[in-house]
């Protein structure tokens, strides 16, 4: 008798097994993670650097009124907004390269109905959220743009956990949280984005690929 339940839910097992993989996209890297956090730290120590900002103040507003009208050949306008575009290019070329790599290994196809899902569902918060912060840059409300990606970001993220693994979905609640943290001191986004998109990505990843790829 107890041999005959151990065998139903075993079979329970592979059935949910089984179903899991097919309505979830497994294969997310985390490496992946890794990578972009890397990137976005790279890209948050570039405005540092261009915004001339010191860690005894971490003022950003102090900081754009000192700047003069053109730096590094750039005015601050465009230089965020192709700092924003690199940091997001090669965070999604590394992330696919890591996912591929991974989904290769596991003898599994990337463009799954469960992938073309995940994608969906993420991409439609993150192009609203896109959309919001050009209209705050448009509008010169730049102390709302980093708490702006950080929760359109982390409400992708959570939308998107109901197809892939649930700990992106914890992920996505940190970035949200980190999001409304930094609304309430606009003028020190930097440095929550940096923490958002850089360091709590390279946890998450490291996170993930001991657990799950090791």
């Amino acid at each position: 008798m107890t041999d005959r339940r151990a065998e139903h839910l075993e079979n329970l097992n592979q059935i949910r097994s089984m179903m899991e993989r097919s309505t979830r996209f497994l294969s997310l890297s985390g490496l992946s993670g890794v990578s972009a956090g890397i990137i976005a730290l790279i890209g948050a120590y570039a405005m540092f650097q261009y915004l001339g900002m010191d860690w005894a103040s971490l003022n950003e507003k102090r900081a754009f009124l000192k700047l003069p009208a053109e730096k590094w050949g750039m005015e601050p306008l465009t230089f965020v907004l192709l700092d924003a575009g690199l940091v997001m290019l090669f965070a999604l070329l590394f992330g696919l390269y890591f996912t591929l790599r991974k989904a290769k290994k596991q003898g599994k196809d990337i463009w799954t109905k469960a992938s073309r899902r995940l994608a969906f569902n993420s991409a439609i918060p993150m192009l609203v959220g896109g959309l919001f912060c050009l209209i705050m840059l448009n509008h010169g409300h730049f102390g709302m743009v980093a708490p702006g990606m950080l929760i359109f970001y982390g409400l992708a993220l959570y939308t998107g956990g109901l197809y892939t693994l649930n700990e992106i979905r914890w992920l996505g609640g940190c970035e949200m949280l980190l999001g409304l943290i930094a609304a309430l001191f606009p003028w020190h986004g930097l440095v929550y984005w940096a923490i958002g998109f850089g360091v709590l990505h390279i946890v998450y990843g490291f996170y993930m690929y001991f657990k799950y790829e090791r």
